[in-house]
């Protein structure tokens, strides 16, 4: 984690997502982002910022989902990648052009499809995304666009699904003033902090470091 921005009140995660960029050091970096986030605006700031984007499309923005939906796909080439793990098999078969002439979006070059089909004890589940990059081909080819997505689709496991199961934040009690914003802030450190010393399973981490009074603090001072 490195850096996080609360929500304003009757706002919402767009400027909120923008503030952020704008203190964060993203120069040659790559921002992915969900689809709310699909927008001009963004997609500036980050190009301005130095780094490329690649953002999921769609029925946010309608036209651009419509056009993206209507390539013609089947006669685009695939690259595909099948993984084992966890029980399940995942495929992921990715497609990838140079974006069309019509199709106007600031900065972007290429557009993607993204087809993930997980089989999991027999039963097999498909997932098609759409998405629009900044990045060329030369600089992103298919194999590279399908592992920054994985990535991003990794976070949702790596930190959101550890702070909802692992620290239970749904049920907190803590909900007034800067109180939440706060633990959320110590939350996010002490998962960060124990990622960098090689834990995988943050439960087990907790409890490997909650037998101990001297294992925290050791690994405060060596952070």
């Amino acid at each position: 984690m490195l850096g996080q921005v609360a929500v304003r009140e009757k706002s919402n995660e767009l400027p909120a997502a923008r503030n952020l960029l704008e203190v964060l050091d993203v120069d040659r970096a790559v921002v992915t982002l969900d689809a709310l986030h699909t927008q001009h605006a963004t997609a500036a700031l980050v190009t301005e910022a130095g780094a490329d984007y690649v953002l999921t499309v769609k029925a946010n923005q309608k036209s651009l989902y419509t056009w993206l939906k209507a390539l013609p796909w089947g006669r685009i080439p695939a690259v595909t990648r099948t993984d084992h793990g966890h029980g399940r098999r995942a495929t992921r078969t990715v497609k990838a052009v140079d974006v069309p002439a019509w199709i106007d979006f600031t900065s972007a070059t290429q557009v993607a499809q993204l087809r993930r089909t997980i089989t999991r004890k027999g039963r097999r589940t498909v997932e098609i995304v759409h998405l629009i990059t900044s990045a060329d081909a030369r600089t992103a080819p298919p194999e590279l666009l399908a592992t920054w997505v994985q990535s991003h689709w990794e976070i949702e496991n790596r930190l959101h699904w550890v702070r909802d199961v692992t620290y239970d934040e749904d049920r907190s009690q803590v909900r007034t003033g800067n109180a939440p914003r706060v633990m959320a802030s110590v939350g996010n450190t002490a998962i960060t902090l124990l990622r960098l010393d090689g834990h995988h399973n943050i439960a087990a981490a907790l409890r490997h470091h909650a037998r101990h009074t001297d294992r925290p603090i050791s690994l405060l001072l060596a952070a």
